[in-house]
């Protein structure tokens, strides 16, 4: 890593642009939950730990959009990949955890409208939501689709967001941060994880098991000079002793290098999933002993003598 410090400057590794949009964002979030609640029907104080959430979501969007992580993921695959965990299985979920319930309803309630309600069940369906994240996944990762992508600041921003709206959706369904929106049953849901464990697998395995390289970003030296240009700011030189020689920051063969990349996306997809299915029980063993709860002596009946 201190090859990058010493052949980078700050604006260029550290992102300062996606820094200042982020901490307005957090400043947004904490005016909203403290200051702005009483303006919102049903608002109650949101839990330190909903704050918490917040703050690591943000914190984790950053490594996965900018940081130092941004650059080593234009040099390396397997940190792009490492990018990805970040942005779309750590912070996406972490976001739906933090913000109030009383917000989402809120949003729900102010567009709510005949037109609203029929082009929401079809955008917010799980189905949709299922195929939505897991195909522009596994599409991002076909070679031709990676290396376009890659070479366009523009269209890879669109698609990073269209991946992060997707992702949310997928969220959704498996967090039930509203659970009156759309909701699955709790058996449902736990299914609803493995099948995105399923999906999400081809591409992983693409990646891991191919017999060649696949992406010339990283093992043409005239298409990664073009890529790191786009990424660094204006006047930065690309310094192409990066990719390959003795001041290499290119640890691993190009091949092994993607290799690892496939296998953390899948571990660690499994890991979260893991933890997602764990909290799903605990909300759906919390349920359980809530309706046993409502059972009271006098619903009991009494035996007749």
């Amino acid at each position: 890593m201190n090859v990058l410090f010493e052949n980078f400057g700050f604006r260029a590794l550290w992102t300062p642009e996606l820094l200042l949009g982020l901490l307005i964002i957090g400043i947004l979030y904490f005016l909203l939950v403290t200051k702005w609640r009483d303006r919102f029907k049903g608002a109650t104080p949101v839990r330190t730990r909903q704050k918490i959430y917040f703050v690591l979501a943000l914190l984790a969007l950053y490594i996965g959009w900018g940081s130092p992580l941004y650059i080593a993921g234009h040099i390396m695959i397997s940190f792009h990949m490492t990018q990805m965990v970040f942005a779309y299985f750590i912070a996406t979920p972490l976001f739906l955890l933090a913000i109030p319930s009383w917000f989402f309803q809120a949003i729900v309630d102010r567009f709510r409208s005949p037109i609203t309600e029929r082009i929401f069940r079809v955008i917010w369906s799980p189905i949709v939501a299922l195929f939505l994240f897991n195909g522009l996944f596994s599409f991002y990762h076909v070679p031709f689709m990676f290396d376009t992508l890659m070479q366009s600041v523009i269209l890879h921003s669109l698609y990073e967001y269209l991946l992060l709206f997707a992702a949310a959706l997928m969220w959704w369904h498996m967090i039930a941060p509203l659970p009156s929106a759309f909701p699955l049953s709790d058996l449902r849901r736990v299914g609803y994880i493995f099948a995105n464990g399923i999906l999400i697998t081809p591409a992983c395995a693409l990646i891991i098991f191919a017999p060649t390289t696949l992406y010339q970003t990283y093992t043409d030296p005239a298409i990664w000079a073009q890529v790191m240009a786009y990424c660094l700011p204006p006047g930065t030189e690309v310094p192409m002793g990066l990719l390959s020689g003795p001041n290499s920051f290119t640890f691993l063969e190009a091949r092994m290098d993607q290799q690892l990349a496939g296998v953390l996306m899948k571990v660690m997809q499994e890991i979260t999933y893991g933890f997602t299915i764990g909290y799903v029980f605990k909300q759906w063993l919390k349920k359980e002993k809530q309706q046993e709860g409502t059972l009271t002596i006098s619903d009991i009946p009494t035996a007749k003598t």
